[in-house]
């Protein structure tokens, strides 16, 4: 029985990091969805607004407008609406200090008592008037030519939401910046892939783009870059990445501060897992279900393979071969990401032998900590603006 657990967990654990990823790989390479345009490009742009919520973000806010009003798209086509989730750090007086000047429209709304932001953006999606509506954090740097590249897609009717590429931003070298990047270059190589054959199932909340028409509001506990994609996909529309619209972000300077942000990431992703369940459904939505399971629900519960492939590999360490070799991988893995925590602790710069293993085993650890907080029915709502 133990060597049965031992080849089962190591199985699941290569199907969801590798297989996964080469089974979409060989798909898109013989049934690939292309782009349609439809009909010639609009002679006047689509009229878009750029929705971002915003809770104590004077620190970053003043940038990230700025960035906005530089971007390279009409400006009688495009419009700001921010909403301010009872901030009490100046954030409200910098935007509308900003408005006042700024070439592109900046509608500012105050939402009080703090409510989160999933329901901020519920209620600025009621406001906003564009056909389209792009989605940025308070902290989100966009690259100017970001809205043409997102806007750009929609001329096929069957898209109906896109998804740009998030480049992390690490002033210092610090470890989780490494792993970190590693990891989004894994995920963005994997979302190519998914793109080809349909839809992705990952989006960055921070560059995100979608036809308003298919907007659903959402529950406040939602996480709106999760929830809103798959009710895309109810509906019957595309999501698709779009790599040449590229988001700069700082990376999180600590492994505290990332392992609190992906705990509260992955607990939503759980319940929006839980409640757009029927999508995992492959008799109903076929290979779509399939991605979903693969690429996020058994991602989300890699730790159990992994906990389970570690305790075999121990315990079959002593019979030689492929079980000693295993050992001393899952030794070296440990060891590695110890030495990546250690280094990150110190502020030394680290190579990808120590960050990636360190991130793996954090994103695995934080996995394990939100699953704990799900079985115990937690939610979180609101939240607290990243630091780094």
């Amino acid at each position: 029985m133990l060597y049965i657990i031992f080849w089962l967990s190591l199985l699941v654990l290569l199907y969801v990091y590798i297989g996964y990823p080469l089974l979409v790989w060989a798909i898109a390479q013989t049934s690939r969805k292309p782009f349609h345009s439809g009909v010639e490009p609009a002679a006047t742009p689509p009229f878009v607004s750029i929705l971002i919520a915003a809770h104590n973000e004077a620190r970053d806010i003043e940038a990230t407008l700025t960035n906005k009003m530089a971007l390279d798209y009409p400006t009688d086509r495009l419009e700001v609406l921010v909403i301010s989730d009872d901030s009490d750090d100046g954030t409200d007086d910098l935007i509308e200090g900003l408005a006042k000047t700024s070439p592109v429209p900046i509608r500012l709304y105050r939402q009080t008592p703090r409510q989160g932001k999933t329901a901020g953006l519920n209620t600025l999606v009621s406001e906003a008037e564009g056909d389209i509506l792009l989605f940025s954090d308070a902290n989100s740097r966009w690259d100017a030519q970001v809205v043409r590249h997102l806007v750009k897609r929609f001329a096929d009717p069957a898209v109906g939401y896109v998804t740009g590429t998030m480049v992390y931003v690490n002033k210092d070298g610090s470890l989780v910046g490494d792993g970190c990047s590693a990891y989004m270059k894994y995920e963005n190589w994997l979302r190519t892939q998914e793109s080809a054959i349909g839809s992705v199932v990952g989006v960055d909340g921070g560059i995100d783009a979608m036809r308003k028409s298919l907007y659903q509001p959402m529950g406040a506990d939602q996480l709106p870059d999760f929830v809103q994609p798959l009710k895309v996909v109810e509906q019957g529309a595309r999501v698709v990445y779009e790599p040449a619209a590229l988001l700069k972000e700082d990376t999180l300077t600590d492994g505290g501060s990332e392992f609190s942000m992906r705990v509260r990431v992955s607990l939503r992703a759980l319940w929006a897992l839980w409640d757009m369940k029927h999508l995992m459904n492959p008799l109903s939505y076929n290979l779509f279900a399939v991605q979903l399971i693969s690429h996020k629900l058994l991602r989300y519960s890699a730790f159990i393979p992994l906990l389970v492939f570690s305790l075999a590999a121990l315990l079959l360490a002593g019979r030689g071969g492929i079980y000693t070799l295993s050992f001393l991988g899952v030794v070296a893995l440990y060891a590695l990401g110890w030495m990546g925590k250690v280094k990150q602790q110190e502020g030394k710069k680290s190579s990808i032998f120590f960050s990636v293993p360190y991130y793996f085993l954090l994103l695995n650890l934080a996995s394990l900590k939100a699953a704990v907080a799900f079985l115990k029915g937690e939610k979180r709502v609101v939240w607290n603006p990243r630091k780094g």
